[in-house]
């Protein structure tokens, strides 16, 4: 098991460079769904907190009512892969929608984009509008080297 001051960052730089990841709740009979979502990552130096812009559509809204958790798988070609096992809160707030939606538009390339692009959205206060934060409480981190050719190491943080 890893400290999160080196797993966390290790988390970022590779989420940040693969951006989109499959995203699975689990519904009220323990059933998973999985989705493509394009959350971006904020590291402070101790907390690793994760925000998704999405719109809160009745089957999100009830999976995380049932189970308000969420597991980001994210993969690249090169075989690059992290996961975060996260709790999942909706924020609903005027300024928690207006931080993330400015963290989007503002963010680096690629995980930062205009969220204005996706119908319905015209700004962070527009209905179809929310944010998902999430906090991992465990953390996986394994390049693409370690299955190639057995160099490098995972690394595991969990609360």
């Amino acid at each position: 098991m890893h400290e999160l001051n080196s797993v966390g960052p290790a988390f970022l730089d590779m989420a940040h460079r693969i951006v989109w990841c499959s995203a699975a709740t689990v519904d009220a009979h323990g059933r998973p769904r999985s989705r493509i979502l394009h959350p971006i990552w904020e590291w402070d130096g101790d907390t690793l907190t994760g925000w998704i812009a999405t719109g809160p559509t009745p089957l999100k809204r009830a999976h995380l009512a049932a189970h308000p958790y969420l597991s980001c798988n994210y993969w690249s070609p090169s075989q690059d892969t992290c996961v975060a096992e996260c709790a999942a809160e909706w924020c609903f707030d005027l300024p928690t929608r207006e931080r993330v939606w400015d963290l989007f538009a503002g963010g680096p390339e690629p995980v930062g984009y205009d969220p204005s692009i996706i119908p319905g959205w015209d700004n962070a206060a527009s209905e179809g509008f929310a944010v998902l934060r999430l906090a991992p409480w465990r953390l996986r981190v394994m390049p693409g080297s370690v299955l190639m050719s057995g160099e490098g190491d995972v690394l595991v943080w969990e609360r």
